[in-house]
């Protein structure tokens, strides 16, 4: 559905910043990023049966490809 869009999604580290995800990306896969968006999930409170924990939260990079860039790792998936 994204990859219609030039757009695929990954799951980075907490601390990297837009620059880093996007030279990342370009190093490691050859293509050209036109923009990064980040959204950070938070970690979540589980109950399990008496007890409670935390699923741990996360960050993950939306990137958008330059037209007719595509990232062949992940296509199909």
């Amino acid at each position: 559905m994204l990859a219609a869009q030039n757009k695929y999604v990954f799951k980075v580290n907490k601390q990297a910043g837009k620059f880093q995800i996007k030279e990342a990306v370009e190093g490691y896969y050859g293509v050209q990023v036109l923009g990064v968006n980040t959204v950070k999930i938070h970690p979540k409170k589980r109950i399990h049966g008496r007890t409670t924990g935390w699923k741990k939260g996360f960050k993950k990079a939306i990137i958008t490809l330059k037209e007719g860039d595509t990232i062949a790792a992940v296509e199909g998936i």
